[in-house]
């Protein structure tokens, strides 16, 4: 049997990244192009890397990049809210349109859209970032019911506070202790943990879970 061939956006670092190791270590092919080879910030650069590589007929489709500008809304640039909409939740739709033929042809398909947690709830200066991630968590619903017939099974998961490099970066050893403060299981999740349920989902083991938004939070969304 080949490889399963998994096109996967923002697999340079964080949840991406781990979820590229992982998925090399269980003998899949990956392709996982660099913001370099693919814009997902203009449509133009999109279609022009679809048609580039359309005769790829990926089995599995990731889309994990996303970018979040926390911003009161009366704060908000023109600039963020474009790129954020773009970003996290147009590019998505037309990555589907233009690479899910070759799953229709063959009867078989996976699509894992990685949202948030902040796609289930929502907190302040996250409008940009929840609205797109509520529609992402939309989009995958829909999808599902339009590709079951064709066994396209396509989910979304929903990461709570991660111990990424950028988690790091942003916020101060106090501000992630509160973080853990408000998490039940008391730690932010590891990368690695994600990427095991995306894993998962993109598997032959997953032969039933489609349509779902699955959140992977440590507790966090009980409350």
């Amino acid at each position: 049997m080949r490889k399963r061939k998994v096109f996967l956006t923002g697999g340079s670092r964080g949840i991406g990244l781990a979820i590229c190791q992982l998925l090399k270590k269980e003998g899949y092919h990956i392709i996982a192009p660099t913001r370099e080879v693919l814009d997902l910030k203009s449509n133009v650069l999109i279609d022009e890397y679809i048609r580039k590589n359309r005769n790829q007929n990926f089995d599995i489709l990731i889309h994990n990049a996303g970018v979040n500008y926390p911003q009161w809304i009366d704060e908000m640039l023109d600039s963020n809210i474009e790129e954020t909409i773009q970003v996290n939740l147009l590019a998505p739709i037309r990555l589907v349109r233009g690479f899910v033929g070759g799953m229709k042809k063959n009867k078989w398909g996976r699509i894992v859209n990685v949202s948030s947690i902040f796609g289930i709830v929502a907190r302040g200066k996250q409008i940009l970032y929840s609205a797109t991630k509520h529609g992402l968590n939309g989009i995958t619903k829909a999808m599902a019911l339009e590709l079951a017939r064709y066994n396209i099974l396509v989910n979304s998961v929903c990461p709570g506070f991660t111990r990424t490099d950028l988690m790091v970066k942003r916020n101060s050893l106090l501000k992630i202790a509160e973080f853990e403060k408000d998490i039940p299981l008391g730690r932010l999740a590891k990368p690695e943990e994600i990427a095991e349920l995306v894993a998962f989902l993109i598997s032959d083991r997953n032969t039933y879970i489609t349509g779902a938004t699955i959140v992977i939070d440590g507790g966090f969304t009980c409350k």
